[in-house]
């Protein structure tokens, strides 16, 4: 069964196990507000269907995603070219911990399963999923301090929860790209695998998963959450600093600076 609504993943039930797919791969599946919305509603719709109990969370194409898409952003102004409001823009920048905070909140298992680029929110996203496997050549980043903002979506306290405070602060900070080795050496995934053995890996766990008494399998999943979240909450309106920190003219300046250099990258042709 699939939900043949969504424009930008894919939805999908067969018997006890679903699938989300991420499905621009043309955009390396960057992240638009739509895209937030519509996995904020795949998790609902899930969740409607009693059966269920291990989704699959993955990206089509080379990567898992790129990250923000920086053509549709919250913090620019429509589509047509008018400015947001101020109200528009902070309902589109909340968007992100919705559909992570979606995620998480699902009563079936999540298993992500990352290859290529884990970039910025696609961080986050993996960050509210139960399970995390890894190709051992992924690559990860979290660039938005790079580009003049910090990092919202309710990812701070996840990440501390689950790296610590100092690796959440070196990584978050300094921008830099790190591997699903060291990813999973701090703790941030469950385990990594060669990228031609992904998806075997991904559907073994689910096996697994599948094959454990459910009743059991739910309540260890909503107790562990409940006490990650008393460690530290989502809920903070993360989304006013990231408003606030955005109309500061060295935000905004570091933020032209980065998307030339990566539009620089996309066109540059490569040295014969």
């Amino acid at each position: 069964m699939r939900n043949s609504e969504f424009q930008t993943i894919v939805a999908e039930i067969e018997g006890a196990l679903g699938r989300l797919t991420l499905n621009r791969p043309d955009r390396l599946n960057a992240i638009s507000p739509l895209m937030l919305r519509e996995i904020a509603a795949a998790a609902h719709w899930f969740d409607a269907s009693p059966d269920l109990r291990v989704v699959i969370v993955c990206g089509a194409g080379r990567a898992f995603t790129a990250g923000a898409d920086l053509n549709n952003s919250p913090l620019t102004g429509a589509a047509d070219g008018s400015p947001r409001s101020w109200m528009e823009r902070r309902e589109t920048a909340q968007l992100g911990r919705r559909a992570a905070d979606a995620l998480e909140e699902m009563r079936a298992l999540t298993i992500v399963k990352l290859h290529g680029y884990i970039v910025g929110g696609g961080v986050v996203l993996a960050s509210a999923c139960d399970f995390r496997i890894a190709a051992d050549d992924a690559i990860f980043s979290i660039p938005e301090i790079d580009l003049g903002i910090p990092l919202t979506w309710g990812a701070i306290p996840r990440l501390v929860r689950d790296i610590g405070p100092v690796m959440t602060k070196e990584l978050v900070i300094t921008c830099r790209r790190f591997g699903a080795i060291e990813a999973k050496s701090i703790g941030f995934i469950n385990r990594t695998v060669p990228s031609a053995q992904l998806d075997g890996e991904v559907d073994t766990l689910a096996k697994e998963l599948l094959a454990k008494p459910s009743v059991p399998s739910i309540i260890t999943k909503e107790h562990v959450n409940a006490v990650a979240r008393a460690i530290g909450g989502t809920s903070f309106a993360d989304v006013d600093t990231l408003l606030i920190a955005a109309t500061e003219e060295e935000s905004r300046a570091v933020a032209r600076s980065y998307v030339e250099r990566t539009l620089r990258k996309k066109t540059s042709k490569p040295k014969s």
